[in-house]
């Protein structure tokens, strides 16, 4: 017998919780006796004693599904009573399915309770709060509850809050299909289903599930042509979503040219031809395709053979001291050519002389006579070359004067510069000072040989047998330079040069031209804001001829480049004239280019544009051969070409990998003056070259736009990835956008071809109130998966200006070595030195001596290597530097002018 005292159980309890308890306790076999202070006995085990209840099995959440009731099952042990509550109450007795087992191992009891929900019991409460349900376990040592059982109605919605919509892609290009699933509870699982079949990323990683539930297809390919469809479901239902077509299509791209057929004509005129297809790639599903021309041709002229023939015997020779005589015959009547047959038969006779003439043939008086005769010849001719020589000198002489009217032309380019030799041997370097009788640096004269000939009326002509130049200038009037620049009208010069054969296509655009007239003594085109020059070095332009020169940045739509397969202009497209003019050395043009300067990236080509107006390839940068009439430097933003020849020419690069990438120049422009709501921020994303900036800079004038921050520089990779432009962190309480997507987006190609040289997008804000004026937010651009650059707008601004005018300089002034001191320079350096102190020595210290190679395939490898000094210190080069590096070389012959400011 077990004496049960319930005082201690029911102390600290409500009296209704207690006359409950005290009745479970009758009902599991407890005699009642009535009053807190009745005790009751029964037979229980002693292990009972001391232990309270625990768990095995606790109510889970529930959902109900249609009208099926859900069942709520708790398991305890030792435990005499079970009795769930819900929502707060009670269940009554009757609802409770009870049962009792023992637990073999430990012989202690165990109660299982399970109870049924109804939908209409969760539907009472429905809107007020959710239905629960949890479980009160009861030993002789007290209670234990159980975790809470939420229980809800399932259902699924009909309709997808949002559902994805078809697309039309390019191939490559990333996909985004949008799904927001029904409501529903539970929340619904989506699937992906392309054409019925359910799309794993598992297998296939070419496709992403957001965490919201969207679809993205990294890479359109062409098998992802197809419907797909947006499945939900949950334990209630399965919805699917309208069908979304995704059509992949390609823009077609043309093949490399076929090499060039033989000519049509064996003998005579005759046409060649070559193809291309549109298959790299082929237009799909609608891509466009290929613009251009699939056949060229061009003339051609196959030089006829030409038999060999025999000319006229000579006449005998006289009888020799062997009693014979010869005479001979040349194949030259004509001589044999391309492929002709040689002249048949034999080209020396001999015949033997008859007894009386060999006689006559020893007579020693006739040797002498001819002996005689060849002294004089000999004389007669000596006489007439040296008359020769003195001509020739005394006219190049006088040419010499005719182009330089003051001897002060040689030095008024110089500028002062001072050095510290650095030893103390060389103290004698530099001593020699030029002629300063003269201050100014104007040149009067005019640059026309005094050697040209005039007609009957006084008027000057030019000759023009060296090459296509420019016709004379009209009515003999001349250039006359000041300070190095053109005093000619501008319009003047490009209407006259419009209407020459070869400049047809030259546009009547002063503002992107420079030009200016240019003799032996050289000198320099550049036009400003655009990082596009042209030096003209000294002895480029052949004694006693005069050029007039232009250099010109063609437009966007004045010209267009063909560019195939993965190609990207790199540069601006830049023509220099006239072409077909006579140079005896090269010059430089200097353009900016766009490329990341990683050469292990690229394939860069320049470019030139022939006669009949196709371009070409002349060089492939890093394979250059010297004995080609081109040759290019390419430094980090800068290429200078080196050409014997002008004409149109540009940088085209071709990616080797997905790591090349183009420099984008990122500017923003906003309305100068804002008098209504909108206000419209312009964005820019244009080659990092200068005349695009400079283009960019022009059209916003006309359009009164102003330049917001400085411009950004940003690295676009060759990943096929797009670029995208967001804006964030607006004053919401003042401004609001006015664009319905989040983002607005430029496709790679667009970019990469250059198929819109300035591209912009628009972001259209509204203020809410007149008042506001002052805008703070940023502007965040980067390429998808890549790099990304971000503005920080706010109310103050830049405003940026460009010279429009073009700029030459002539002569000396041109410069920034004087002509007499690069002359003494050239003939000192210029001869090979044993321990090397010579040209190559001066090309390692102005670290130009990776192109050794092309100096030395120069008759001056000295003055190539000063030409590209010039070229790259115009604007900032030091005299001082270039004396300190001659003073190190160590030559004393080395003649530079030393000459303090206060003398200059």
């Amino acid at each position: 017998m077990l004496l049960l005292h319930l005082t201690p159980f029911v102390r600290g309890r409500s009296s209704s919780d207690t006359l409950v308890m005290l009745c479970w306790l009758f009902l599991a076999g407890f005699t009642c006796i009535g009053g807190s202070e009745h005790v009751a006995t029964a037979t229980l085990p002693a292990s009972f004693n001391d232990l309270l209840p625990h768990f095995l099995i606790e109510p889970d959440d529930e959902y109900i599904v249609k009208n099926k009731p859900v069942t709520l099952t708790c398991r305890s042990t030792p435990a005499t009573q079970i009795y769930f509550k819900c929502n707060g109450e009670w269940v009554h007795q009757d609802d409770h399915l009870i049962e009792r087992t023992v637990d073999p191992a430990t012989a202690l009891p165990i109660m299982q309770v399970k109870i049924d929900i109804s939908r209409q019991q969760v539907e009472k409460i429905f809107g007020l709060d959710d239905y629960w349900c949890h479980c009160v376990a009861w030993s002789t040592t007290g209670t234990q509850k159980s975790q809470k059982a939420y229980v809800r109605i399932a259902y699924l919605r009909k309709n997808f809050e949002e559902e994805p919509i078809g697309k039309e892609v390019a191939l490559d290009q990333e996909v985004l299909l949008r799904c927001h699933p029904p409501e529903g509870v539970p929340p619904a699982e989506v699937e992906w289903q392309r054409n019925e079949d359910v799309i794993d990323p598992v297998t296939d990683p070419n496709f992403l599930v957001t965490a919201d539930h969207n679809l993205i297809i990294k890479q359109a390919r062409l098998a992802d042509t197809a419907n797909y469809t947006c499945v939900a479901k949950n334990i209630v239902a399965r919805r699917k979503s309208s069908s979304a077509t995704v059509l992949v299509y390609v823009n077609g791209g043309w093949s490399t040219w076929t090499t060039w057929s033989a000519c049509s004509a064996v003998c005579g005129r005759g046409w060649q031809r070559r193809s291309r297809s549109c298959t790299n790639p082929t237009p799909l599903n609608g891509g466009v395709a290929c613009d251009g021309q699939n056949v060229q041709k061009s003339a051609c002229t196959a030089t006829c053979p030409v038999d060999g023939g025999w000319s006229e015997w000579s006449k005998w020779s006289a009888c020799g001291a062997d009693c014979s005589m010869w005479r001979s015959r040349e194949c030259t009547q004509p001589s044999p050519g391309t492929g002709g047959k040689d002249c048949q038969g034999i080209d020396l006779q001999s015949l033997n002389c008859t007894r009386q003439q060999c006689i006559l043939n020893t007579i020693g008086p006739l040797e002498d006579v001819a002996l005689y005769v060849g002294i004089v010849a000999v004389a007669l001719c000596l006489t007439l070359l040296l008359i020769v020589v003195v001509l020739v000198y005394r006219r190049k002489k006088e040419g010499l004067d005719a182009d330089v009217a003051d001897s002060s032309i040689l030095t008024t380019g110089f500028q002062p510069m001072g050095i510290k030799p650095s030893k103390p041997g060389n103290s004698h370097l530099l001593t020699i000072q030029p002629d300063l009788t003269t201050t100014t640096t104007s040149y009067q004269g005019t640059l026309r040989s005094r050697h040209d000939g005039t007609n009957h009326t006084g008027t000057a002509k030019f000759s023009l047998t060296n090459g296509p130049l420019l016709d004379p200038l009209p009515n003999g009037s001349h250039h006359t330079l000041h300070n190095g620049k053109l005093t000619t009208d501008p319009a003047e010069f490009m209407t006259r040069l419009s209407s020459q054969t070869y400049f047809k296509t030259l546009p009547h655009d002063v503002t992107n031209t420079s030009y200016g007239t240019f003799n032996f003594l050289g000198g320099r085109l550049t036009i400003p804001n655009t990082g596009i020059s042209l030096l003209i070095p000294p002895e480029a332009i052949p004694r006693g001829k005069i050029y007039e020169i232009y250099l010109t940045a063609q437009r966007k739509e004045d010209l267009r480049l063909p560019l195939a397969g993965c190609q990207t202009l790199l540069s601006p497209i830049v023509s220099c004239g006239p072409p077909g003019v006579v140079l005896t050395r090269p010059v430089i043009l200097s353009m900016d280019h766009c490329s990341d300067a990683c050469p292990e990236n690229w394939a860069v080509r320049l470019k030139k544009q022939n006669y009949e107006g196709v371009w070409e390839d002349v060089l492939m940068i890093g394979e250059e051969l010297f004995s080609e009439p081109y040759y290019c430097q390419l430094e980090a933003e800068t290429c200078r070409v080196f050409s014997e020849q002008l004409g149109r020419f540009s940088l085209v690069g071709e990616s080797l990998n997905m790591a090349a990438a183009k420099r984008l120049r990122l500017v923003l422009f906003s309305d100068a003056y804002c008098s209504t709501l909108e206000y419209n921020i312009r964005v820019y994303c244009m080659d990092d070259t200068q005349d695009v900036f400079k283009e960019v800079m022009q059209m916003e004038r006309q359009l009164g736009g102003r330049l917001i921050d400085e411009p950004h520089v940003l690295l676009f990779k060759d990943s096929y990835h797009n670029l995208r432009l967001s804006i964030h962190d607006m004053p919401q309480a003042h401004w609001r956008s006015k664009l319905l997507a989040g983002y607005q987006e430029i496709p790679f190609y667009h970019i990469w071809n250059g198929s819109q040289r300035y591209l912009h997008c628009t972001f259209t804000l509204e203020r809410l109130s007149l008042s506001t004026c002052e805008l703070t937010c940023q502007l965040c651009v980067w390429q998808v998966e890549g790099e990304g650059q971000s503005f920080i707008l706010d109310s103050e601004f830049l405003l940026m200006e460009t010279n429009p005018n073009g700029m030459a300089l002539a002569g000396p002034s041109a410069f920034q070595i004087p002509y007499l001191i690069r002359q003494k320079i050239c003939s000192s350096l210029d001869t090979p030195c044993p321990n090397g102190a010579d040209w190559r020595l001066l090309a390692q210290r102005l670290k130009l001596d990776r192109h050794m190679s092309f100096f030395a395939s120069k008759p001056s490898p000295t003055s190539v290597i000063l030409d590209l000094w010039e070229a790259q210190h115009f604007h900032s080069g030091n005299l001082n530097q270039l004396a300190t590096v001659m003073a190190d070389i160590g030559k004393q012959e080395a003649m530079i002018f030393l000459v303090s400011d206060g003398e200059c």
